[in-house]
């Protein structure tokens, strides 16, 4: 099963157990399902979960809070890649207020139709979800001011289509600001893999400096990769030792070099993007 499948079934899962009363995997549920809470819990405080339905936040998936972190502004335009159930869309909605309007995109019946009903109950209406893939994003040309997302780009098998799609439906000086997970310095390919499964749920995650470089191949500038959360080998310790690791002989190799980061970037004020405005 490819990368891409192997997400809209996992996702598809959390919306449904969700749905019926329980919780997302790698999110509010427990460690049995296999996930891990240093990554996904803690990521909303009580004045923002207060705004959202409770199943917004059960549904959260993510690895930050890209909402709290981005530049929002009343009347502007933000996309969020890989909405799942909604809940950075719906408090990004809040934030550029009636004037402006709050895009989501996923690629996951059962995720879409859960953000749905969050919109629903939130009664927000300057919301609007949409079904596409990353890689196409079903937007115009310098549509969009802002482009947030939630350890979302780090499950994509072509992060540089994600990339250029984002910079061409951003508006010239728009902003990207999402939060994903990568990683620092090199280590044994068999050793981060393991770990990535641990800590991206699916291995895929950027080395910080590869993913700086991929923004400015897209035509990104002012790019800044800020941690937020830095993991330590003991937040995986269970899990590595169930994948027949010796935790104490690697730590040295893995601890402190996977961590979740705010990411920003900004298209140029003379850039455009796609070919209705000029060739690139």
């Amino acid at each position: 099963m490819e990368i891409k499948e192997k997400v809209r079934e996992k996702y598809g899962e959390a919306a449904l157990r969700v749905a019926s009363g329980g919780s997302s995997c790698c999110g509010s549920a427990p460690s049995s399902l296999g996930c891990v809470d240093p990554i996904t819990s803690n990521l909303y405080d009580s004045s923002e979960t207060s705004q959202v339905p409770q199943d917004a936040v059960l549904a959260s998936l993510g690895c930050g809070n890209p909402t709290a972190l981005a530049r929002l502004n009343p009347g502007e335009t933000v996309l969020d890649l890989g909405s799942g159930g909604g809940i950075d869309v719906l408090l990004s909605a809040r934030r550029v207020g009636p004037a402006g309007k709050a895009y989501g995109l996923d690629m996951t019946d059962e995720m879409l139709a859960l953000a749905r009903q969050n919109q629903r109950k939130a009664g927000v209406e300057n919301v609007e979800f949409l079904k596409g893939e990353i890689e196409h994003i079903p937007l115009p040309d310098n549509s969009v001011d802002v482009i947030i997302s939630n350890c979302v780009i780090n499950l994509s098998a072509d992060k540089d289509q994600v990339l250029r799609e984002a910079f061409r439906v951003l508006k010239p000086g728009g902003r990207l600001a999402v939060s994903d997970v990568v990683t620092r310095g090199e280590m044994p390919p068999e050793i981060r893999e393991r770990v990535l499964l641990w800590v991206g749920c699916i291995a895929g995650a950027l080395e910080e400096n590869e993913y700086r470089a991929k923004l400015a191949a897209a035509g990104f500038e002012s790019v800044d990769v800020e941690p937020t959360r830095i993991y330590r080998v003991e937040d995986a310790r269970a899990f590595l030792s169930g994948q027949g690791i010796d935790v104490d002989l690697v730590a040295p190799q893995v601890d402190e070099k996977f961590m979740s980061a705010f990411i920003r970037a900004v298209k140029p004020a003379g850039a455009c993007g796609g070919a209705s405005c000029c060739d690139r």
